[in-house]
């Protein structure tokens, strides 16, 4: 018998997550230290599926499945401290690859949970790094301008770059927050957790990327930013230029992953590290 195979008495009940269990889920996430408000898990929820384990009409475990076209990222997979190792996370994690169906599934691990996700079959894909402080202005090297923007153009280059089907994500991160543009390449700026972040950031090089992180970090200059960039990518320490710093990170990790033709754009920071 594994780790992840422990008999559990207590009697838990894997529920449809709903509207309804965003409270207890904020509590939970709050108790393991996550940033996210009431306002982040509903965005990741509107564009997902999920399961909530429930004991005694408490939430005390939750997982969701983001549904964009052609691949499905898996994130908010939590369970609360007192029921760890009885075997939940295995039991949400494989309902929400029932979720995903035959998609391409993608999430981001932390060290605790890569050995769960190995063991469904997930492979490693390079690592994400956590940047975050008080942004500093700087100059972008090539003209952006801020404003509203052909929704259609970003869900094109966004689908390029990721593989992703994002429009409608994309469409409401833009209404509620600022859409940065450049030669090549755009970036959304909003609000989340404890200030704002800056992505996606999607580019046909690092130069128009650096272009868009200097326009954002100047936007908010003084206040908190967080960027969650591909290590891949190199742009980690220019982002330390902006007054960001390392503050954790994660896994990339993939199972069933599709074959994709080259692509002129790329990635450059996540929208998060739960909607890739």
């Amino acid at each position: 018998m594994t780790q992840f195979d422990t008999p559990d008495p207590v009697a838990i009940d894997l529920v449809r997550f709903e509207t309804a269990h965003l409270p207890g889920a904020l509590a939970l996430s709050q108790a393991v230290g996550w940033p996210h408000r009431a306002e982040d898990w509903a965005l990741t929820l509107s564009v997902s599926q999920g399961v909530a384990a429930v004991v005694d009409g408490r939430i005390m475990g939750t997982a969701l499945c983001s549904l964009h076209g052609p691949v499905a990222t898996l994130n908010m997979i939590i369970v609360d401290a007192a029921l760890r190792g009885r075997g939940i996370g295995l039991r949400l994690m494989e309902a929400i690859i029932d979720l995903a169906g035959d998609r391409e599934l993608r999430l981001v691990a932390t060290e605790e949970g890569k050995p769960l996700y190995r063991k469904l079959g997930f492979a490693d894909a390079g690592r994400i790094l956590q940047l975050q402080g008080l942004a500093k202005a700087a100059p972008p090297e090539r003209p952006v301008e801020a404003g509203p923007a052909d929704p259609e153009r970003l869900a094109r280059m966004d689908f390029e770059a990721s593989g992703m089907a994002r429009a409608a994500l994309l469409g409401r991160i833009a209404r509620e927050g600022r859409t940065l543009r450049t030669e090549g390449g755009f970036a959304l700026l909003r609000a989340f957790g404890r200030g704002h972040v800056l992505g996606p950031v999607v580019a046909r090089d690092p130069g128009a990327a650096r272009a868009l992180m200097a326009a954002g970090a100047s936007h908010l200059a003084g206040r908190f930013l967080r960027m969650d960039l591909p290590e891949a990518e190199g742009l980690a320490p220019f982002a330390e230029t902006l007054g960001l710093r390392a503050a954790g990170g994660g896994t990339a990790m993939v199972r069933a992953a599709c074959p994709r033709a080259p692509s002129l754009y790329q990635t450059y920071a996540l929208i998060s590290q739960a909607l890739g």
